[in-house]
């Protein structure tokens, strides 16, 4: 199959997109650029990894029109734990030998949800496997060529730099959703609550 360079002409079938009831994401080099910072603090061992605020605002945008997000990622790290937490993310399988695909299918299970109602968002080798599972594989601009030949869909940003939010979007304007999402989510930000007076 030729590699895909380019997803300007590419779009999501809207009939799918409104099928997808879980979006489940890779998180290195999906949800970040690949980077792992690592040291010490004092005696701790620490790791420290980069998100795009960007990214955050498509999350919750997925997740406000009832879509589960998940993350599936091939690394044990509480900078995940806590960047899950961050976004109100509850569904998190993090496997230390990358090998997803048994608790990915056992989460898929416990929520009722089909492999054609799934999409995946990887960027590399330990992803090919779920996301051939998957109704719609999607890879991110710095996918490696095994991502991209399987892919459905492939953003044009790469991982930790806007990819996770273009293909929330992308998905979102193919199910005819994006604009209302997006309306009801500027206008909750207007309304200030009153301050409780004194007593």
């Amino acid at each position: 199959m030729a590699q895909r360079t380019s997803n300007a002409a590419m779009t999501i079938d809207p009939k799918l997109a409104r099928r997808i009831r879980v979006v489940a994401f890779d998180l290195d080099g999906v949800m970040t650029d690949a980077g792992v910072y690592m040291g010490v603090a004092g005696t701790e061992r620490i790791e420290m990894k980069k998100f795009s605020t960007q990214d955050s605002v498509g999350i919750k945008l997925l997740m406000a029109t009832g879509i589960t997000i998940a993350i599936v990622s091939g690394r044990i790290s509480e900078a995940t734990s806590i960047r899950a937490r961050e976004l109100g993310i509850e569904e998190v399988i993090q496997v230390a030998d990358a090998r997803k695909i048994a608790p990915f299918k056992a989460l898929l299970e416990r929520l009722g949800v089909k492999l054609d109602e799934v999409a995946f968002v990887g960027d590399d080798i330990p992803d090919v496997a779920v996301m051939k599972l998957v109704a719609l594989p999607v890879g991110v601009g710095n996918a490696v060529r095994e991502v991209r030949e399987i892919a459905k869909f492939l953003t044009e940003r790469s991982g930790g730099d806007g990819a996770v939010r273009e293909f929330a979007e992308a998905l979102l304007k193919a199910r005819g959703e994006w604009d209302n999402v997006v309306n009801h989510y500027v206008v909750s930000r207007e309304y200030s609550p009153p301050e409780t007076p004194d007593v």
